[in-house]
Parts: C-alpha cells; sequence; structure tokens
C-alpha cells in the first residue's frame, strides 16, 4: 500500500457537546471513527481529530488525536504533513498545519446577517470571505445557508455543497426522567440558550396560557441568567427550566412531552426538533431561515409570534396531529437526516479532493 495520506478534523476548542455545535462535532466524528479502520485499508487514510486534550480518546483508538493550543491562531507547526483538512464550523479560529495540501469548510450560518449592522456586518463579511478564500470547497449544512453565502459573499470560488446534518435518533436509550415532570403534561424547548431562539415569545405564550406548563431545556450560557429573571420578574409558575441534559434526560423529555416548540428567528439547521421528530411528536417551527427545508411538512409552523396566534397553532396541531394519527409520517422525516448518510458524503468529498477532482457544486 502507498504511504498514508493524512486527513486532520478540527473540531476547534470545544468546551462541551451540550449545545448544536458541540452535538454536530461528536455525531459526525463519532460517525467518522467507525469508518476509519476501512478508511485506512481501502484508501490509504489516516483520520486525525483535532480538539483539547481533556477529549483525546473520546473517539476511540483508530484515529488520531491533535491538541489544540492558541498560538494556532496565527500559526500551527506540525511535523505531520496533511493531505486535508476539514474545519468544521466558522467559529473555529484555529489555522490548519503548515504545509495542508486542501481545505475544506463546514458553514453552519450567516447567523451575522441578522444580528449586525452597518460597519460590522461588512467586517463580518471581509472575515468570512477572507476564511473561505484559502479553502477548496465549502460545505453548508442547508441549501438556505448555501444560498446565503454565495449572496452575501460573491467574491467566494470554491464550490459550495450541502450535506445535510444527522439527527440523533434517541428513542432506544434507557431514559431517566426530569425532577419535577413525572405524570405531568407539559410543551417542551430544547436549545443553546440565546435571544436568537426566541424564548421570549415563549414566555409571552406561558403568560397568555398559564394552564399549560412549558418546560426550557439545553445547554446554559450566559443567556440563561437573564431567562431566569425574566421567568421571576413575571412570575410564571408554568416554565420551568433544566439545564444541561444528559442523553438519558433528553430521550426522556422528547418522548413525554405533547409537543415541541422552536419558534427561532435564525437557523442554519435546527437539531432538536429533528431529535424530537424521532419521538413521532408534534413540531411546531419558525417559517424563518432554514426550518421550512428541515421540517418540511412534517411540521407545524408558527405565522407569528404573539402569544394569542402561537397558541392557535399549538391547538390545533396537537388536534391534527392525533386526528390524522402523523406519528409514523413524523418518524419516517426525522429517519431521512442520519449520521450515517452525513458521514458517507463528507467521506465522498473527501475522497474527491484528495484525487484532486473538484467538487461538483450542488444547486437547490
Amino acid at each position: 500500500m502507498d504511504a498514508l495520506r493524512h486527513v486532520g478534523v478540527s473540531l476547534g476548542r470545544v468546551r462541551h457537546w451540550h449545545d448544536g455545535l458541540g452535538e454536530f462535532s461528536r455525531r459526525l466524528c463519532g460517525a467518522l471513527a467507525e469508518r476509519a479502520p476501512a478508511l485506512r485499508q481501502e484508501h490509504g487514510i489516516a483520520l486525525h481529530f483535532h480538539l483539547p486534550r481533556e477529549f483525546h480518546g473520546e473517539f476511540g483508538h483508530e484515529v488520531g488525536y491533535l491538541a489544540t493550543h492558541t498560538t494556532q491562531r496565527w500559526v500551527h507547526w506540525r511535523p505531520q504533513r496533511f493531505a486535508l483538512w476539514h474545519c468544521l464550523h466558522q467559529h473555529n479560529r484555529l489555522k490548519a498545519p503548515l504545509g495542508t495540501q486542501r481545505q475544506v469548510e463546514t458553514v453552519h450560518d450567516l447567523n451575522f446577517l441578522h444580528t449586525k449592522q452597518g460597519a460590522k456586518l461588512a467586517r463580518y463579511r471581509r472575515i468570512m470571505a477572507r476564511r473561505l478564500a484559502r479553502c477548496d470547497a465549502v460545505v453548508t449544512i442547508t441549501q438556505h445557508v448555501a444560498n446565503d453565502l454565495k449572496t452575501q459573499i460573491p467574491s467566494l470560488q470554491a464550490p459550495v455543497q450541502v450535506i445535510h446534518n444527522g439527527a440523533s435518533d434517541l428513542t432506544q436509550i434507557p431514559q431517566k426522567p426530569l425532577d419535577g415532570l413525572e405524570g405531568r403534561s407539559f410543551l417542551l424547548h430544547v436549545s443553546r440558550m440565546a435571544p436568537s431562539k426566541n424564548i421570549v415569545a415563549i414566555l409571552r405564550l406561558a403568560a397568555y396560557w398559564p394552564e399549560r406548563l412549558f418546560v426550557l431545556a439545553g445547554a446554559d450560557s450566559p443567556y440563561t441568567r437573564e431567562v431566569e429573571r425574566m421567568v421571576a420578574e413575571q412570575g410564571l409558575s408554568n416554565v420551568l427550566i433544566r439545564l444541561n441534559l444528559d442523553e438519558s434526560q433528553k430521550a426522556w423529555a422528547y418522548a413525554h412531552c405533547d409537543g415541541f416548540l422552536f419558534p427561532s428567528l435564525t437557523e442554519g439547521f435546527g437539531l432538536p426538533p429533528v431529535e424530537a421528530m424521532h419521538f413521532g411528536k408534534p413540531v411546531f417551527l419558525s417559517r424563518l431561515t432554514s426550518l421550512p427545508e428541515v421540517g418540511g411538512e412534517a411540521a407545524f409552523y408558527f405565522e407569528s409570534f404573539d402569544a394569542a396566534p402561537m397558541r392557535h397553532t399549538i391547538e390545533y396541531g396537537l388536534r391534527v396531529h392525533s386526528e390524522l394519527r402523523m406519528h409514523d409520517q413524523v418518524v419516517e422525516h426525522a429517519q431521512r437526516f442520519g449520521w450515517e448518510r452525513c458521514a458517507g458524503e463528507y467521506i465522498a468529498l473527501y475522497l474527491q479532493l484528495l484525487r484532486g477532482a473538484v467538487p461538483m457544486e450542488e444547486n437547490g
């Protein structure tokens, strides 16, 4: 066999697995690691994961591990030369090692379009353009993000390929009840706590609909303190916050909720709604950004974020989901988004780039 070709997959300075980027990184790398022996034997490819030392060994012993360091923001030297370097997200500021032959980056969103204005918006566009100028291919996680990228970064020369994320099927894992929720009916929201998730709309809905229990779950964040403050100030005794759930707790929450609420303002993909769909649950989404692409006809959509129409949409959706017995349709839709399929598409892209082929740009 010819000498091994080394492929680096950079998770950056990941701190935990509880948010969307952490979930994406862990699941994709886990699926890639399962294929590492075959990649070595059939294609002479050695996989290496680039992440903090505390997580080395997370993906087994068939892959290599590379430590992150702050200095890699400016220069990244290693004695090993890499045929390909894949940066898993655009927030990773660590550079590829010197001598890397080809680079690919996954862009999850262009949320700065919705949060920045004027000079700051122009600056973020320039930063994104500079990042992607060094890439031989760019992956986006939805066609919506691909369209944004082509519109906002007209200088982009690299081909853009859409590879939809996988979404975890937690239906078969052991479940652990959330404290204070056994035997209770509730509507669920799971996300990284952030203003863009439009949690304030759920709080307004809770105030308008006091007989309904709402559970906000997900990763802790600085914005969590603000959400807790709003809940306390408004006296929302029908809102419970549960943070940093493990998979068994998350599975229980999905399995026992009456419906899943996700009125997000900006999404590159939206993993939690698809996770809820694996349980056949009625899912209620915003019509903004990528969510209609991901939810398709298996979801219900908020036409307004005012409390009264949101309540109407949920009551209508719960009734329709039950009367039409939509459980199986919803599960079937969720199963389209698998991590094995996702990893396979990334590997196909790696092989194209390693052969020196220019990937065909995907058009939606």
